[in-house]
């Protein structure tokens, strides 16, 4: 099925098709529950909301280009927000490759080898979880201290992830993915550079994404400012909760279930269920907007030569 994704523009083009079709199908079947939810905010909060995950989103978009660039493959940046934004349509479909499959045959077509590409998402995905259980570290155990102590063995992780990045420890760990997949391993490191350059995109990400929690939970009680930190927390330990779910695409339900349970201290939980299904909908939102614009604009950017193409390999 991947040689035909690569080589097939029907492929390619179909699993869009079934990617959005996804999509669709979990956006109408829970319109219900979120035209109820939306009734239930003012509409410029659920703008703010959703130009906030947009913002995030492109610090993420960021954060993978700079990681990417330090394994040896810099793109332009229509170029990036087209395989990155695409790709990542694929995380819709049920399974856990879709979204990397696509994403390193698009970078393949311009010049990029899919063990760079496979290895700057994963590497990108690891600094996000990293980010995201930091800040759930660092803001919980003030805000939400009996999720905290629930959630102690996600939290544990962020000793074991900051390990895992070391660069060398970092590269091993994925010549030896490369190793069991049959692929060529990496040609370098990531330099320390890039990965403080993605590290500080990411964490601006995560605090806009804290930002778009803000926003909604101030429609639902006041607090001003002081519930900011709730807000980051709830939504990255919400997220990185959903990520570790493998099993659901896009974490859908696992999500919703957790931010319920995070901001209990705060809300009753049927109020916390709309903060969570707007997120929801923000996110679906903000990937459709990207994947619009890397598509648009990258129309003009050529594919990478035959030279670069057969390197790419």
């Amino acid at each position: 099925m991947l040689r035909r994704l690569r080589s097939s523009r029907v492929v390619r083009a179909g699993l869009a098709v079934v990617a959005l079709g996804f999509l669709g199908y979990g956006l109408a079947v829970n319109w219900g529950a979120t035209s109820a939810a939306l009734g239930l905010l003012s509409w410029g909060t659920a703008a703010g909301a959703l130009a906030a995950v947009v913002a995030g989103v492109g610090c993420m978009l960021a954060a993978w280009r700079a990681v990417l660039a330090g394994l040896g493959s810099p793109l332009p940046w229509r170029v990036a927000a087209k395989v990155m934004c695409l790709g990542q349509l694929g995380k819709y479909v049920p399974g856990s490759v879709w979204a990397f499959a696509a994403m390193m045959e698009l970078a393949r077509d311009h010049g990029s080898p899919p063990r760079r590409t496979f290895g700057a998402t994963a590497i990108a995905l690891v600094i996000s979880l990293g980010c995201a259980l930091g800040l759930a570290a660092a803001t919980l155990p003030f805000t939400s201290r009996e999720v905290a102590e629930r959630a102690w063995y996600l939290l544990a992780l962020v000793p074991v992830i900051l390990i895992g990045l070391h660069p060398r420890v970092l590269t091993y760990g994925l010549n030896l993915v490369l190793r069991v997949a049959r692929r060529e391993p990496l040609e370098r490191a990531l330099p320390g550079r890039a990965m403080l350059v993605a590290a500080r995109w990411t964490l601006a990400g995560w605090l806009l994404y804290g930002v778009h929690v803000w926003l909604l939970l101030g429609d639902m009680r006041p607090g001003g400012a002081a519930l900011f930190p709730l807000a980051a927390g709830a939504y990255a330990l919400a997220w990185a909760t959903g990520l570790l779910a493998v099993v659901v695409p896009a974490g859908i339900g696992v999500r919703e279930g957790a931010m319920v349970l995070v901001l209990a201290p705060v809300l009753d939980a049927p109020r916390a269920l709309v903060i969570a299904v707007v997120s929801r909908l923000a996110f679906t939102l903000a990937d459709l907007i990207w994947a619009g614009l890397g598509f648009v604009l990258a129309r003009g950017q050529a594919p990478a030569s035959s030279s670069e193409a057969y390197a790419a390999q």
